[in-house]
């Protein structure tokens, strides 16, 4: 039997202005969430698990609060895509050593070149192309030979210890994308949505509060940045009312549809949501299950 966590809601502890965001500094407000009735989403969030046709998992946390909204949070999900904001912090921690490592250039061999790699297809094999660039490709459009390149460029064990440090207790990256020898042999890259809903909280504390997490406060804003420009917008987004702004990563793969994002993070009251699925008979219900769990999401965070 499907574990069901319960939602437990308890006061805010603070929030951080817009003004501290942007400025770095210390000013803070009080403020206590509306009230919102657990046994509520806890139910609704099982209706949308048993409509997604496979298993949902969900993690979701306000800013400054000390509680969150659980479901199935600790379940091991396939993480496709969403194991790229690993690679992606890694490269931001190590950019914090090693100034000007995104005017760096690589270049691009034969064996470099996957499937599902809508920008780096447009260079010949033998061009070169800068980190910079490759970072943008593999968040913006999920490119994944941009992805493979970086975390050749990388290393594993780097990547690794960048997941043990950031707390993300079952997270793994074990293989390149589209490595279909490893698939076979089981090497899979796994997650759950609280480990993914950590990254992102650790992420927006830093860019929000100007402090230290798990990357330095710049690191925090440089990514977030990226993120709001990522083009999937066919699952959290959809759920979210018009406009509301959502750095986020998605991830699809057989049976799997994933999305995970920070909601307003240059606002006053962010909070992130990790949806994850598996095990999906049909992929546009596991779709319309991240929007649904998201618009209930925010009614009772935004």
């Amino acid at each position: 039997m499907r574990a069901r966590i319960p939602f437990v809601l308890v006061r805010t502890l603070r929030l951080v202005n817009r003004r501290a965001f942007v400025g770095g500094t210390s000013a803070a407000l009080f403020a206590t969430p509306r009230i919102v009735h657990a046994s509520s989403i806890d139910d609704a969030l099982a209706r949308i698990a048993r409509y997604s046709s496979g298993t949902f998992g969900l993690y979701a946390r306000k800013l400054g609060s000390g509680s969150a909204i659980l479901y199935n949070a600790e379940e091991i999900f396939p993480a496709a895509s969403i194991i790229k904001l690993c690679i992606f912090l890694c490269l931001y921690q190590y950019s914090e050593h090693h100034p000007g490592v995104f005017d760096e250039h690589r270049t691009l061999e034969r064996d470099d070149f996957v499937g599902g790699s809508e920008i780096l297809d447009a260079y010949p094999i033998g061009g070169t192309i800068s980190i910079g660039k490759l970072a943008r490709a593999m968040i913006e459009q999920s490119d994944n030979t941009a992805s493979n390149v970086l975390i050749s460029y990388l290393g594993f064990d780097r990547i690794t210890a960048t997941i043990a440090g950031a707390g993300l207790k079952h997270t793994q990256l074990h293989r390149h994308f589209m490595d279909y020898a490893a698939i076979i042999h089981h090497s899979e890259n796994l997650t759950t949505p609280r480990d993914m809903g950590t990254l992102l909280y650790a992420i927006e504390r830093g860019a929000h509060e100007g402090v230290r997490t798990v990357a330095s406060p710049e690191s925090c804003r440089a990514m977030i940045d990226i993120m709001l420009n990522q083009e999937d917008r066919d699952k959290i987004y959809r759920g979210l009312p018009k406009g509301t702004a959502l750095a986020n990563k998605t991830g699809e793969i057989d049976g799997v549809r994933n999305d995970v994002g920070i909601v307003n993070p240059f606002g006053e009251a962010p909070y992130v949501i990790a949806v994850l699925t598996k095990n999906l008979d049909d992929f546009s219900l596991g779709n319309s299950a991240i929007r649904r769990a998201a618009a209930v999401v925010n009614s009772a965070l935004g």
